[in-house]
């Protein structure tokens, strides 16, 4: 993986949500990297956020952004958008939704209150985001959407989260149909990462090494490899992939019988 992508992003601009740490954090980097100024959104990791920001500029010379954005609360929606577009001086042209809340709850245990979490941190922000920035992305001529999904869509025990992320499929399909021809709209679907197995363990202390005997590529994926593939479906040569759920899992999601 080259360390300096080509700049093919140069001039453009992004907004990322969820993006203080972990692989937003990585997603924010890849289009940096690549020529984008980038607004990061965080909800109480400030210090992480403009840390980020920091490294970035540094590394790119140009000056990326911060907003505090609470995406648990879909109507926080607009005013992230409205200050995106004040701090980038333009409409976002590249929107990357990796917010989502967590759960696999079982269904018939899962309070109403989870279950509605996971529904708007993951379906609703997302159609919300999307509503505010594709007048703009019209108006320019040019937009890339991509949303992320996860693994847990290929799978029938991952409850809510299992059900919001195979939905995501659905809603980046009808959004390909609805945008065209200025606007691509694409997901990711990422298999277990490899950097946040830590965190599944608490809940599953065998599910990340069960994952890497499944998984035909021997290993989890990463986070930058996760990121990498983002960012490359934001620019040349992936302008006419439309529409598309790419699973990033080295073929985790593949049934054995």
């Amino acid at each position: 993986m080259s360390s300096q992508p080509s700049q093919t992003l140069a001039g453009r601009r992004a907004l990322v949500t969820g993006s203080s740490r972990n692989l937003g954090a990585d997603i924010a980097r890849s289009l940096a990297r690549r020529g984008a100024t980038v607004v990061v959104t965080y909800r109480e990791s400030k210090g992480a956020a403009d840390a980020l920001i920091a490294e970035l500029g540094e590394q790119t010379g140009l000056r990326h952004h911060a907003v505090k954005a609470d995406l648990s609360n879909p109507d926080a929606v607009s005013t992230m958008a409205d200050e995106a577009h004040d701090k980038l001086g333009g409409p976002v042209e590249i929107l990357v939704n990796n917010h989502g809340p967590f759960s696999i709850e079982p269904f018939h245990l899962i309070a109403d209150r989870d279950f509605a979490s996971v529904v708007d941190g993951n379906l609703t922000a997302t159609v919300r985001a999307v509503q505010r920035v594709v007048p703009g992305m019209r108006a320019g001529g040019w937009g890339r959407i991509v949303n992320i999904s996860a693994g847990s869509a290929y799978v029938r025990n991952h409850s809510v989260y299992g059900l919001v992320k195979d939905a995501i499929g659905t809603l980046t399909e009808s959004l390909a149909l609805e945008l065209g021809p200025e606007i691509t709209v694409n997901a990711v679907a990422p298999g277990q990462i490899d950097e946040s197995a830590a965190d599944i363990a608490d809940i599953d202390p065998t599910f990340a090494e069960r994952a890497r005997r499944h998984t035909p590529a021997g290993r989890l994926v990463s986070r930058a490899e996760v990121a990498e593939v983002v960012a490359s479906l934001c620019g040349p040569p992936f302008d006419m992939v439309n529409g598309a759920v790419l699973p990033v899992d080295g073929g985790w999601r593949l049934n054995r019988f």
